[in-house]
């Protein structure tokens, strides 16, 4: 009698092999399903379509937005947004200032300041000051004054300084918060949180689940490949054995 694993049978014919192949399958369709369903409840797909993010998120990218309220929402943060003063079309911009922040630039190294301290801002686009022009605001409460990080070519708080709320929209106006880029493949990968930000009074924000999902959709595939191409390669195996 052959001692190999796949001869040996669980009292109904059929091998170890088999079995085992069977549940590699099926965990491998319960991690990728619910690894699908799990995003799509938490994340939103977006297109960027100008270059006012660039070189954080290049015209035409996609991310992967997560759906939350506009209270959880830090400096730093990427959002997307929709407001009517600014065109009520979905927005993708940079936080650099909350509720009672004092935001201005530049200082004479050319840095953007907020409530007086220079924050460095590694993802911007070039190496001149952090805006053209000069300019300073307080933000309202319960607003958020956004940037573009290609601040060359980003219509944004800054040429709303004039209105009601000097710029700023509502906490309410945000729809998700950027936590990946999804497309083109060369810029895959999670948005980092920049940690100029951290030192000031709330911190910055968490990354969203977008890694665990991506971890359970990736091994359930692994799984359902792998378990549904053992099974005949087993059972070919074992045919040659005998």
């Amino acid at each position: 009698m052959s001692s190999s694993t796949e001869h040996r049978t669980d009292g109904r014919g059929r091998t170890t092999g088999s079995v085992l192949s069977g549940l590699a399958v099926a965990v491998g369709c319960v991690l990728f399903l619910g690894g699908f369903v799990w995003g799509a409840l938490i994340y939103r797909p977006y297109t960027v379509p100008t270059d006012s993010m660039s070189p954080t998120i290049a015209a035409g990218a996609r991310v992967l937005a997560e759906r939350v309220d506009g209270s959880e929402i830090r400096r730093g943060d990427i959002v997307v947004f929709k407001d009517d003063v600014w065109g009520d079309l979905p927005m993708v911009k940079r936080v650099v200032g909350t509720g009672g922040d004092k935001v201005a630039c530049c200082t004479k190294q050319g840095r953007l300041t907020v409530n007086g301290k220079p924050v460095e801002e590694p993802y911007l686009q070039g190496s001149g000051p952090a805006s053209p022009v000069g300019f300073k605001a307080k933000v309202p409460a319960g607003q958020l004054f956004l940037l573009g990080d290609h601040r060359n070519d980003s219509l944004d708080s800054r040429v709303h300084l004039t209105d009601g709320d000097h710029g700023s929209v509502p906490r309410s106006a945000v729809n998700a918060r950027v936590d990946a880029r999804a497309w083109p493949l060369g810029s895959v990968g999670v948005m980092q949180r920049p940690t100029s930000f951290a030192a000031l009074p709330g911190g910055i924000s968490q990354p969203g689940p977008v890694q665990p999902i991506t971890f359970a959709v990736v091994a359930g595939a692994v799984l359902i490949l792998g378990g549904a191409a053992y099974g005949p390669l087993a059972r070919r195996g074992a045919r040659k054995r005998g």
